[in-house]
């Protein structure tokens, strides 16, 4: 179940977004192109690429509206994380047992409230060009949940940030936004959608974001020779 937010936590989160707003496009000189194309409300599944750390709160700032994200529940113990979290678009999760159905639970029912979800497709942070296979959570919360999925590319965040990296270096990041995919259909007359047609939106996915990471990359790498 998600933490109730105070009007205190969620005004944090306000002014923090506003703070990362400028810090990012002071710091980082963040270009983010296709933005719009997060629907103002409704239930979606935003889907970066991750190779970086600030690859969250970039996103949260160049994003029209909050973004739910899951948290270890460990976070959840300390007073101060306990009231902003939750304001902030924090899920806890209990990862002392059966994690992974735990997670895909939490996040159908955060998507049934109609909110905005970031799942990251590869799974956790991975590093260099070219897009991991897709994991199976994306795709089956897009069916389950009958929610389109956004794919997200973030050019330029691994040179500012890398792996083993405490501060981040002032390099210009890139994110591309691009189009809504509709979930994938189930089968005439089931409720359920056929692993062949899982299989072929996961591959289609993968390409997708793979095509708008590498754009990501080679605007991040122009821009930042000017």
């Amino acid at each position: 179940m998600e933490a109730q937010s105070s009007l205190a936590s969620r005004t944090l989160y306000v002014f923090l977004k506003g703070i990362a707003k400028v810090g990012t496009f002071l710091y980082f000189r963040v270009y983010a192109k296709n933005s719009k194309a997060l629907p103002k409300e409704g239930k979606v599944i935003v889907a970066p690429t991750h190779r970086s750390n600030l690859d969250v709160p970039l996103i949260s700032a160049t994003c029209r509206r909050k973004l739910f994200f899951l948290a270890k529940g460990s976070l959840f113990v300390k007073r101060f994380w306990v009231w902003a979290l939750p304001g902030m678009g924090g899920i806890p999760l209990d990862r002392s047992s059966k994690a992974d159905r735990l997670a895909l639970n939490v996040s159908l029912e955060t998507l049934r409230q109609g909110k905005a979800l970031t799942v990251f497709p590869e799974g956790e942070r991975k590093s260099g060009p070219k897009i991991y296979p897709i994991l199976d959570g994306a795709v089956w919360l897009a069916a389950k949940a009958a929610a389109p999925i956004l794919p997200v590319a973030i050019g330029g965040s691994e040179r500012a940030m890398p792996k083993g990296r405490f501060l981040p270096h002032p390099r210009r990041v890139v994110i591309l936004y691009g189009e809504l995919i509709p979930p994938p259909e189930p089968l005439p007359g089931k409720k359920r959608v056929s692993r062949s047609a899982l299989k072929e939106y996961s591959d289609n996915l993968h390409e997708i974001l793979q095509d708008l990471f590498d754009e990501a990359e080679t605007i991040a790498g122009s821009l930042k020779s000017r």
